[in-house]
């Protein structure tokens, strides 16, 4: 008596190769070294023109500033803060991304963050640098801001360490400080790539120092990579706990839309959903310019998208929580904040962010908008729009209104603080040029991990 065995075949799912073209080692050593090593565009000459005069606009601007003192802001007796710590919260915000592709993707093994998180990381220092000008220079007399710092000085002083301001030093500069080591440390085996294809002395010298005379030795590696694996261990809490911090400066207070404890899971949403919308805003830029479509590819950028829209649902609800708890808590001053942001003098702010934050995020849901270019591309300026928006609300909108209807004032800001916010981008993109010429924009130690022919079982492999 026979028997017979019925098969059922299952189809095989190909996921799309994270960098297209198969090309070999060489090829992408050849690809991202050349933007390095080729003669400067012309066009990267006005586009540091460009951005320089901003930065530069910024530093003539913060002298006047130290000079004539913060009067020059639209800071009134209500809103003591403006666009200053506006512009410190977003630009927080923005350096999330970096860390996250970087720390958090490596310790859960996602490959695909090879292609992007080298100039996600370089994001995240300028982003960084742009913050921390604002405290610096908000604190009014800047030529004590030394105090800020937990060292002794000529008056026996030490820092109050309940202040918030004192948490933001400690958190954004450790924070700068290990995404500095993390982001160096990723760059060796390509600095010395780059100083054995160096042409000229200077050039060979330079990259030779920096490289810390890394040759590939088995041992290397083995070094490498547990400093690597260290760092992002140590990154990955900085990434909760940087915008926790930050948003304690508002949480400790007792003002109405301030004084709430959703602030930090909110804000580190927020902060992850304003960095991405970033980095796919550099990305498309980026591929486009120097032709990396090959490792770039609509798949990473496809991949953001899903995060930015789980991240802007999570901003969304803490938007309705934060109406539910003012409702259901029954405080008047509370209640009377949130309606007053939804439709008071500026409901057309907090129209502003929900529209950029709520719905603009919802187009994600169709594959094919997902991965539309131009589509993902406006989706993510507008994500940023609506994210400065929000911390404009934040912080503006709880303090026009407080305690007292005496009080009451329209926040206005002058051309001081807006060629401030303006210079600041100037600030940003300089750096970001400067490492686009300079610096290998893609990993390429990374890169080559993830092709097939890294795998030593790969056919062809052992070649």
């Amino acid at each position: 008596m026979s028997t017979s065995v019925k098969t059922i075949d299952t189809p095989v799912l190909h996921e799309e190769p994270l960098i297209r073209g198969n090309p070999t080692f060489d090829a992408v050593t050849e690809k991202i070294s050349a933007i390095a090593e080729a003669k400067t565009p012309k066009m990267w000459y006005v586009a540091i023109g460009i951005s320089s005069s901003l930065m530069l606009m910024l530093f003539a601007m913060i002298l006047y500033l130290i000079w004539e003192g913060i009067g020059i802001w639209g800071l009134n007796i209500p809103v003591g803060w403006g666009w200053a710590i506006v512009n410190f919260v977003f630009w927080v915000g923005i350096g999330h991304a970096g860390t996250l592709i970087s720390a958090i993707l490596f310790l859960f093994r996602q490959k695909w963050r090879t292609s992007i998180n080298r100039f996600a990381e370089a994001m995240t220092l300028f982003a960084v640098i742009c913050a921390l000008i604002f405290p610096g220079i908000h604190v009014g007399r800047i030529w004590v801001a030394y105090w800020m710092i937990p060292l002794p000085n000529q008056m026996v002083m030490w820092p109050n360490f309940r202040s918030p301001l004192l948490w933001d030093i400690f958190a954004v500069g450790t924070y700068f400080t290990v995404s500095l080591l993390f982001w160096y440390t990723g760059l060796i085996p390509d600095l010395a790539t780059m100083r054995d294809r160096a042409k000229t002395k200077i050039r060979k010298l330079i990259l030779g120092i920096f490289s810390l005379g890394w040759r590939g030795g088995n041992r290397q590696w083995q070094h490498y990579e547990m400093a690597y694996l260290l760092l992002a261990g140590l990154s990955t809490p900085l990434v909760l706990s940087v915008h926790s911090v930050v948003s304690t400066d508002f949480a400790t207070s007792v003002i109405p839309g301030w004084h709430t404890t959703i602030f930090p899971p909110y804000f580190v949403a927020g902060a992850i959903f304003s960095g991405f919308a970033m980095v796919s805003t550099l990305a498309i830029i980026t591929r486009k310019i120097y032709g990396l479509e090959n490792f770039i590819t609509v798949n990473h950028l496809e991949k953001m998208n899903k995060i930015m829209l789980v991240t802007g649902m999570m901003v969304g609800y803490a938007y309705g929580c934060e109406f539910f708890i003012a409702w259901y808590g029954g405080n008047d001053y509370e209640r009377f904040a949130f309606i007053n942001r939804a439709f008071g003098p500026y409901a057309w702010a907090y129209w502003t962010m929900i529209s950029c934050n709520v719905l603009v995020p919802q187009i994600f849901w169709s594959k094919k908008l997902r991965t539309s270019i131009p589509v993902m591309f406006i989706a993510a300026l507008l994500i940023n729009v609506g994210m400065w928006f929000e911390r404009f609300v934040i912080v503006v909108s709880s303090l026009h209104r407080d305690f007292l209807p005496s009080s009451w004032d329209y926040y206005t800001p002058t051309v001081f603080d807006i060629g401030m916010f303006v210079g600041s981008f100037g600030l940003f993109f300089t750096l970001f040029l400067v490492f686009l010429r300079f610096v290998p924009i893609i990993a390429m130690s990374e890169v080559k991990g993830v092709l097939p022919q890294a795998d030593s079982h790969h056919e062809g492999g052992h070649q």
